[in-house]
């Protein structure tokens, strides 16, 4: 199968690296801490994927709530996979502060923004690395 990023995703995203064979990127809207984890898959909904793709998905997300919770404080982590604006399976991790631009709303749809230094992103790159250990590769860009 040939993956292709849907291109909603491509332009409001920095990738990041690959976590267990899924795309991680980050949310290009420094105001949150937002991570998006893409399944290379065509499948649209979570139930349609094998159990064994089912299971590695969500230790991804379990993965990255353990990270955000650890360097990226927050009151609640919202864990989505919505799919309404872009159809391509992905699943939202955000670290949520009850200080936040839109808290208690959602936090997509909304006009409040503050795009990323690149270097923010590379360090938010590497801080992961060093975290999840060799089940994450990161994107060439951001190793030193």
């Amino acid at each position: 199968m040939s993956f292709s990023l849907d291109p909603r995703l491509e332009a409001d995203t920095h990738p990041l690296g690959k976590l267990d064979g899924m795309h991680l990127r980050l949310m290009d809207n420094a105001l949150v801490t937002w991570l998006i984890l893409v399944p290379e898959t065509s499948e649209s909904e979570i139930y349609r994927l094998p159990v064994a793709h089912q299971l590695r998905l969500w230790a991804a997300v379990d993965q990255l709530g353990r990270y955000l919770a650890v360097h990226h404080p927050c009151d609640k982590l919202n864990v989505a996979a919505i799919g309404n604006v872009v159809a391509q399976l992905h699943v939202h991790v955000i670290a949520r502060r009850n200080d936040d631009y839109a808290w208690p709303g959602v936090v997509w749809g909304r006009p409040e923004r503050a795009a990323y230094p690149p270097e923010e992103v590379g360090r938010l790159a590497q801080a992961l690395a060093a975290t999840l250990g060799p089940g994450f590769e990161i994107e060439r860009h951001w190793v030193e």
